[in-house]
């Protein structure tokens, strides 16, 4: 219910008889007043996966002691689980390089209202957006990576990461393989959008292995980021049709359109808890 504060649980556990049960009776004993519900039970993995989100100001004991007796359930059922407040808005940490139409793009939808969030920086490996995101009113740190001062450039995204709270970490055609160590670290915590219909097309310039080989699809993907280049859990995805005439710059000019839109759905997704990751795939509770 739109201007009410809401908290949302979100569960991922083994597949039995008795969760929802469960679960319901724990929320409705507490006056759990539930706006939303979703479940999937994964026949290919056996994990049953739920999300409800609860008016926060109907937990007669308040949230915190939901969350604390919440935990016997969780250890029953071997449950996976949080509980976020939509009180506590999610802090965004944008990475861009000097493409900026997706920056552009999620500064437009945050400023509006659109992404629930905060953005308290931007961090980028070229000074060219300085003025366009500060005069959103937002930090912007520039923080050269070349192939000597790597180790030291990531360890200071890391820094300003952790030093503005950022919840999560969206690459915004940020134009740098990030360190497997930066990728453990923040593990289902970094989003990225790639400029191709993933898996095909990895790698740079897609659109130019696309056009080469002729095809009638392009798209782009944005997922979770690994250690694994281009191969991590996949949050959304969309195609545009081209045709035989199209060049590769109609492509390209195609594909930033369905970036923009792929990056802020997902985005959205994980600012909504709406993403439970599932070994290598994801769960999306549109």
């Amino acid at each position: 219910m739109p201007g009410h504060p809401t908290c949302t649980l979100t569960i991922s556990c083994p597949d039995r008889v008795g969760i929802v049960a469960a679960v319901s009776h724990f929320i409705a004993e507490r006056g759990g007043w539930i706006v939303e519900a979703n479940h999937h039970a994964d026949a290919a993995s056996g994990r049953f996966f739920m999300r409800n989100v609860m008016r926060s100001e109907s937990l007669a004991q308040g949230v915190e002691a939901f969350r604390r007796d919440f935990a016997a359930i969780a250890q029953r059922f071997g449950m996976d689980w949080a509980l976020a407040e939509s009180a506590r808005r999610k802090r965004v940490v944008i990475l861009v390089s000097r493409l900026d139409h997706c920056l552009v793009d999620l500064l437009y939808r945050w400023r509006s209202g659109e992404l629930p969030c905060d953005i308290p920086c931007v961090i980028s490996n070229h000074p060219d957006l300085r003025a366009y995101v500060e005069w959103h009113g937002v930090a912007f740190h520039e923080v050269p990576v070349t192939a000597a001062t790597k180790r030291e450039a990531f360890a200071r995204v890391a820094q300003l990461y952790d030093d503005h709270g950022g919840d999560v970490m969206v690459l915004a055609r940020y134009m740098q393989i990030l360190s497997p160590e930066l990728c453990a670290r923040y593990a289902g915590r970094i989003i990225n959008i790639h400029h191709s219909f993933l898996p095909s097309f990895v790698g740079a310039r897609p659109y130019h292995q696309a056009f080469e080989r002729g095809v009638k699809l392009i798209g782009a993907t944005s997922h979770y980021v690994t250690e694994d280049l281009d191969q991590g859990p996949i949050i959304d995805q969309d195609v545009v049709r081209v045709d035989h005439d199209d060049t590769v710059e109609d492509l390209i000019r195609y594909g930033r359109d369905v970036e923009r839109a792929v990056l802020s759905r997902a985005l959205k997704y994980h600012l909504e808890d709406r993403v439970l990751l599932s070994g290598h795939r994801t769960v999306v509770f549109r």
